[in-house]
């Protein structure tokens, strides 16, 4: 009752506003960015959703690019239609065995950048956004990627969206992996004159028109040059204590009040309600002084109870006969796990792999994410977590993929809760042994058919294909298209219906083999696995079709089964992309004007 008798308003008088403090809430902002590591941070009260689209708006413009991971949240594509930058998509490495997405190498992530610069386009760069760590629990070595990418691009601004990794800062293992620890990490190695000496000598060993030797080495940015400009955004209430919607924005960036600091208060009024929720607010604050007082001895427990799900499962006789976790060797590839670990936890030696692999490799796993591989029970993801998991033993969880569903361990997770999802596994793991030995040998035949397919026959996860030329990003070399393209122009185009046309799966594909160019007019997101695999202004592409049909999930956002995707009519390319050429041909004419004057 409490709660609802809370309830009122900054306008009423006596309280702080959220949208200028000067109070009681400026003071809870500014522990917050003590507790976390933050030069400044701001609280939200409508999600993470949210915090990206205020961050991405505040930094970026028409006609910016962005480097961008296309497995991210979709608050980040929504971000890019309304500031109107231009998306170049990054691809993540695929586990196709378990129809998810790992993360973005760093090699790519250079190669996008040397792209970039051999085009002459590479001060439109603005923005590096990555998810850390990944809903699937894949984390960057984000001193590396910062490093490496301020080589290439001094004044690149990065935003991790650590939606999933606000208990981070708890954990001296985790905090060497997030993004505020490490934006003040290299803030001061930049001004020692040890590191100055340092770069001195390696860069008389680099050789910058050489690509295969820039992608091949590990990059040191130059101090005089390289700015610290750094965003995070936390769900607060996914992984600490906060009412449902209570976030945070960090902020490290070296250039904020130059730079930056009225277009952030901008957007943040943009997209921040007037009438703030004061018990979100307040449960935040909760939150903050729970990660001072307590948050390592939470995180702490956390892990040991995760360790103690995976071994259960791994030791019972009956559940290793149908699921098992996947470990650090099935979610990293070994090219990206230097350190050669496959398991974190030892018996004998205890938590050392973790710390070994945490300090040297270029992904790691967080091992609170609990992936369970179920296809030998012939269930998928979907199935397994709807008609078991929930409707059976009220079980809730989020994330699936075609053949796993995610468990994740967090600072509320108690004993029993471990040994309850225990009981549950060996309650479904007997119920299928039942019901297969029930079975004639035709339907085992058909349940087989149904293990091998969700083990055995993974759909190949699609790479982004391409932007279609009438949304590619402006060439200034004819010679030269960078992958950067235009979704903002795309989805509002796909607002006019004369536009538009659908075509099912079948006549697509038949389109496809005949040559013709198909461009999806919206987001086409399946559940699982919850990624776009197309976007506003994106090819339709042969393996993206393969995907499509392979699938067996029923909720597709974005694509309609008795109608198929709405994709834009070949009148409409030709006339954006007529329209397109014409000016790009009238800026290519004004560049080269502007150099003979010059």
């Amino acid at each position: 009752m409490n709660l609802f008798m809370a309830e009122t308003s900054a306008t009423s008088g006596g309280l702080d506003s959220l949208l200028e403090p000067v109070g009681p809430l400026k003071h809870a902002q500014e522990y917050a960015a003590r507790a976390f590591g933050a030069k400044r941070t701001f609280f939200a009260t409508n999600g993470t959703s949210t915090c990206n689209k205020i961050v991405v708006q505040s930094l970026v413009r028409e006609g910016d690019i962005v480097l961008v991971d296309r497995n991210c949240h979709k608050s980040h594509h929504y971000g890019l239609v309304l500031t109107g930058a231009n998306a170049a998509y990054l691809d993540s490495y695929p586990l196709n065995e378990y129809s998810m997405y790992g993360a973005v190498p760093i090699r790519h992530i250079k190669q996008m950048l040397l792209d970039f610069k051999r085009a002459g386009k590479l001060d439109q760069v603005k923005l590096l956004l990555l998810t850390n760590c990944t809903f699937d629990g894949v984390v960057y070595d984000v001193e590396r990627v910062m490093m490496e990418c301020l080589a290439i691009k001094p004044d690149l601004i990065f935003l991790w969206d650590e939606a999933w990794f606000a208990f981070a800062s708890c954990h001296p293992i985790y905090r060497q992996r997030t993004a505020m620890a490490n934006a003040a990490k290299l803030a001061e190695r930049f001004k020692s004159d040890a590191y100055a000496a340092q770069y001195e000598q390696w860069q008389q060993t680099i050789d910058w028109d050489n690509d295969e030797q820039l992608l091949d080495t590990r990059l040191m940015p130059d101090p005089a040059k390289a700015r610290v400009r750094v965003y995070s955004t936390h769900s607060t209430h996914k992984t600490l204590t906060a009412l449902r919607q209570g976030s945070m924005i960090h902020i490290w960036d070296q250039d904020f009040k130059e730079k930056s600091e009225e277009a952030f208060i901008e957007a943040y009024m943009t997209h921040t309600s007037t009438s703030a929720n004061y018990q979100i607010l307040a449960s935040l604050d909760v939150g903050r002084r729970q990660v001072e007082m307590e948050g390592y001895q939470l995180v702490q427990r956390q892990l040991e109870l995760a360790m103690s799900l995976r071994e259960q499962v791994m030791h019972h006789p009956l559940l290793k006969r149908h699921f098992h976790f996947l470990r650090v060797g099935n979610i990293i590839p070994e090219a990206y796990r230097e350190s050669g670990v496959n398991s974190y936890f030892d018996e004998g030696k205890g938590w050392a792999n973790l710390e070994k692999a945490w300090s040297m490799d270029e992904f790691v796993m967080d091992p609170t994410r609990a992936t369970l591989m179920i296809g030998m029970v012939g269930m998928d993801g979907d199935t397994f977590k709807n008609t078991e998991l929930m409707n059976k033993y009220g079980i809730q969880i989020n994330k699936t993929s075609r053949n796993t569903v995610l468990f994740i361990i967090n600072i509320g997770t108690t004993r029993s809760a471990i040994a309850y999802l225990i009981e549950v596994l060996i309650k479904i793991a007997r119920d299928v042994d039942r019901r297969v030995a029930d079975m004639s040998s035709a339907e085992r035949r058909i349940h087989q058919k149904r293990v091998n397919s969700l083990t055995q026959e993974q759909p190949p996860l699609p790479d982004f294909s391409a932007f279609h030329a009438a949304f590619q990003g402006q060439r200034l070399d004819p010679a030269i298209q960078t992958r950067d393209g235009n979704i903002r122009q795309a989805f509002f185009l796909s607002y006019e219906d004369t536009s538009c046309e659908y075509i099912d799966i079948a006549d697509a594909a038949a389109a496809i083999a005949a040559g013709r160019e198909l461009v999806s007019a919206l987001f086409v997101i399946p559940y699982p696995p919850g990624f776009p695999i197309l976007v506003p202004g994106q090819v339709i592409s042969a393996e993206i079709l393969q995907f499509m049909a392979a699938l067996d999930v029923k909720e597709i956002h974005g694509f309609r089964p008795e109608l198929g995707f709405r994709v834009f009519t070949q009148d409409t390319l030709n006339r954006v992309q007529q329209a397109k050429e014409t000016y790009e041909s009238l800026q290519q004419y004004q560049h080269i004007h502007h150099l003979r004057a010059g």
